[in-house]
C-alpha cells in the first residue's frame, strides 16, 4: 500500500513539472519531438515533461552597449566608436530557430552595420549627423 503511494506520489510530481508560468513579457517557444509546435504564453502553459521543451523568450526591449570598434571613415581617418543598441523581439518562433544565438547575432550585426555606416562618410559629417547615424 505504501508503494502505490509513493508511485503516485512521484507520478503527480512528474505531471506537474510540466507546468509552466510564463510572466506578461514572456513567451516560450515549444518543441515537440524537435518540431516546433508554437509560441504560447503569458500566463500558465503546460509542457508534456520528457515529449516537449519550451524556450523562454523575453519580448521587452533588450539594451546592448556595442564595444568600441576601429572605424575608418571614407577620408581614412582612424576612430574609435562604441554605440548602445536597443532592440526587441517580435516573432519567438524565428527568434529561437531562425538564428542559433539571436543575442550573440544581433550584436554582430550591429557592430558590421556600425563599421559599414561610418566607413561611407567623412569625419565632418560623421561629427555634425552623429545622432542620425
Amino acid at each position: 500500500m505504501l508503494g502505490a503511494w509513493a508511485a503516485m506520489a512521484i507520478l503527480v510530481a512528474f505531471l506537474m513539472s510540466g507546468l509552466k508560468i510564463l510572466r506578461e513579457y514572456e513567451r516560450a517557444v515549444v518543441f515537440r519531438l524537435g518540431r516546433v509546435v508554437a509560441a504560447r504564453g503569458p500566463g500558465i502553459i503546460y509542457v508534456i515533461p520528457g515529449i516537449e521543451k519550451a524556450i523562454r523568450i523575453d519580448l521587452r526591449t533588450i539594451t546592448m552597449d556595442i564595444s568600441s570598434q576601429d572605424v575608418i571613415t571614407k577620408d581614412n581617418v582612424s576612430l574609435k566608436v562604441s554605440a548602445v543598441l536597443y532592440f526587441r523581439v517580435l516573432d519567438p518562433n524565428r527568434a529561437v530557430v531562425v538564428v542559433e544565438n539571436y543575442l550573440f547575432a544581433t550584436s554582430q550585426n550591429a557592430q558590421t552595420t556600425l563599421r559599414s555606416v561610418c566607413g561611407e562618410v567623412e569625419l565632418d559629417q560623421l561629427l555634425v549627423e552623429r545622432e542620425k547615424i
